[in-house]
């Protein structure tokens, strides 16, 4: 009895003891913050880009989402509590949120997907080397808005004056469009949109000045947040709209010509992995969009009475009947 004692509390002794030097720990797991306004087919975009690296969500890595949901106000705490919540990186997609992310650090790396110019934005020193705790991908190529212009010339042969949304800060996005319009002989119409309820005016504004369309210019949250009313704002006022994302077409809009917002997102985040990895924002080069789609409602040209060219029909990627 005495041995058999003796023996339990040794083993007990040896199982309590603490570990030696330099015994490896277990390792912990990597805390990736996500900052936007709702979850989308992008936010999915980015959360199979992950599963496509080999993470599993939960097990592997840790996402702490936090959402706007549309008050936009609020991004400057959501982005404190990422920081108290020690986040190894954060992934911050657009514009607003990335603002709302340099505010709130300078040490933890910031990684964006879907800033049209993030030179000009002033978040990147330069797209080969970004140069502090930010980087990421451009949702805009250089040649695109020219790109989209000719395609809704194109759709609208007729037009000769048209609308552009655009959101604080595009002003080289617009300045794109603006040589593009130059080329073609056509006349813009510009109108900051710098929160939702702005909409409303703009669309009168534009009809009024009598354009034949809108083009929205890319990487604006709020109009992929408000995607849904302002397809209803264009079909109420007879305008066709070229929108800046696919799944603003899905909602009602004519038509989009514009970088993979899942794509980029997806490619996002093998960024997140080069830096869990040990690379440094700093010395990862910024890249452009690869994949782009050209999206047609056939339904909202119905209701509008327009009819797509054929020319047009052929280079569709996808078209909702």
């Amino acid at each position: 009895m005495r041995r058999t004692a003796l023996g339990v509390a040794l083993a007990v002794g040896i199982l309590a003891a603490p570990p030696p030097a330099g015994a490896q720990q277990p390792k912990k797991m990597p805390v990736v913050g996500f900052l936007a306004n709702i979850r989308s087919p992008a936010t999915e975009g980015f959360q199979q880009g992950l599963r496509e690296l080999g993470y599993v969500e939960g097990q592997t890595i840790m996402v702490e989402w936090r959402l706007a949901q549309g008050r936009f106000d609020r991004l400057p705490e959501l982005a404190v509590e990422l920081i108290a919540l020690n986040a190894d990186v954060i992934v911050a997609p657009a514009s607003p949120y990335v603002r709302a992310a340099m505010q709130a650090t300078k040490t933890i790396p910031i990684v964006f997907a879907l800033v049209p110019d993030p030179v000009a934005a002033g978040f990147v020193a330069s797209l080969a080397r970004p140069g502090a705790n930010i980087t990421g991908l451009s949702s805009v190529a250089w040649d695109l808005a020219a790109k989209r212009l000719q395609i809704l010339k194109e759709t609208i042969p007729g037009a000769r004056r048209i609308g552009v949304f655009t959101d604080v800060g595009a002003e080289p996005a617009v300045s794109e469009i603006e040589r593009a319009a130059k080329a073609l002989g056509i006349h813009l119409d510009v109108v900051t949109i710098r929160e939702p309820k702005d909409l409303e005016a703009g669309f009168l504004a534009v009809s009024r000045a009598g354009a034949a369309a809108v083009i929205e210019v890319p990487g604006s949250p709020i109009f992929y947040a408000q995607r849904g009313k302002i397809a209803d704002l264009a079909l109420k006022k007879r305008l066709p709209i070229l929108s800046d994302a696919r799944e603003s077409v899905e909602a009602g809009a004519l038509m989009t010509y514009t970088a993979s917002y899942p794509d980029l997102m997806r490619r996002s985040a093998s960024y997140v992995h080069r830096i869990l990895k040990g690379a440094k924002p700093a010395d990862l080069p910024v890249e452009q969009p690869t994949k782009f789609e050209l999206v047609i409602n056939l339904k909202t040209a119905k209701a509008l009475g327009l009819t797509i060219p054929q020319s047009v029909l052929l280079r569709a990627d996808h078209v909702i009947q």
